[in-house]
């Protein structure tokens, strides 16, 4: 079994860390609130005081945090991880930060350190079970050490060189957030020529939006707005000013939006 570190146990990093600990993986946990570790405490995880603590003798050190600071923080910043990574240590960064960000992280770790970058595609419930889309970039021989702990969590893509895993996470995460913009929008036009939201959904349901549908209905995933709207953010900077005018119609959406709410309230926000 190989020895992994997680840094960031939110809900998705918690369950990742389960997954991982559910193979029989020997697990260090950090996270910046402590108490979020407290599960992963009792599933038999131990528990770091710090990235640097937590990343002490790991083989693998998983990052999945919110947003290209965060990252930065926990690896660079006081007590962070790269200090204590180890040459031999591969880096599986799992956060949606896009392929700029990635890119410079591989540049500022030790010698010897490898990174793979796997941002994944579906939400909880799928890492859960197994069945998330591991998005992934990287060195041939760095994807081939930490594919086969990757496997735990879902389906495996190697999409090439470091940074197309971040890449190919937010050409996915612009079509989810146009897509359930779209149903949002067909959900207006619904109700001003009086089909009833029920049969709208079905409607669209069978249609191209199915997927959308499915997404801005259900009731156990788990993405903030607030982090779509950053999502969507790091789209518009790799865009460096080409035209997508729905990405920006989206990400006007969120901002309209409760940061903390799911990204399926689109459909339920209330019309003027």
């Amino acid at each position: 079994m190989t020895k992994i570190a997680v840094l960031g146990t939110g809900r998705m990093g918690g369950a990742i860390a389960q997954r991982l600990l559910a193979a029989g993986h020997p697990v260090t946990v950090w996270n910046r609130t402590a108490s979020r570790a407290d599960p992963l405490r009792r599933a038999g995880a131990r528990v770091a005081g710090s990235p640097a603590g937590a990343v002490a003798g790991a083989e693998i050190v998983v990052t999945m945090l919110a947003d290209p600071a965060a990252v930065d923080d926990v690896l660079f910043g006081p007590g962070g991880a790269a200090g204590a990574l180890v040459p031999g240590v591969c880096l599986v960064e799992m956060s949606t930060i896009g392929p700029a960000a990635v890119r410079s992280v591989a540049g500022r770790l030790p010698d010897g350190v490898h990174l793979v970058d796997a941002p994944v595609g579906g939400s909880v419930p799928a890492a859960a079970a197994g069945q998330l889309r591991v998005l992934v970039g990287g060195p041939d021989a760095a994807v081939e050490r930490v594919a086969p702990v990757l496997a735990a969590l879902g389906t495996v893509r190697h999409l090439g060189g470091t940074g197309s895993g971040a890449a190919a996470k937010l050409v996915l995460n612009a079509a989810l957030l146009i897509g359930v913009g779209g149903v949002a929008d067909a959900l207006t036009v619904a109700r001003a020529v009086g089909v009833d939201r029920d049969t709208a959904l079905d409607l669209l349901g069978a249609g191209p939006l199915g997927a959308a549908v499915a997404r801005a209905t259900t009731s156990d995933a788990d993405f903030p707005v607030a982090l779509a709207h950053k999502d969507l953010g790091l789209v518009l900077d790799e865009l460096a000013g080409a035209d997508a005018p729905l990405v920006r119609a989206a990400r006007a959406a969120l901002a309209a939006s409760d940061p903390t709410a799911d990204i399926a309230t689109l459909t339920t926000r209330e019309q003027p």
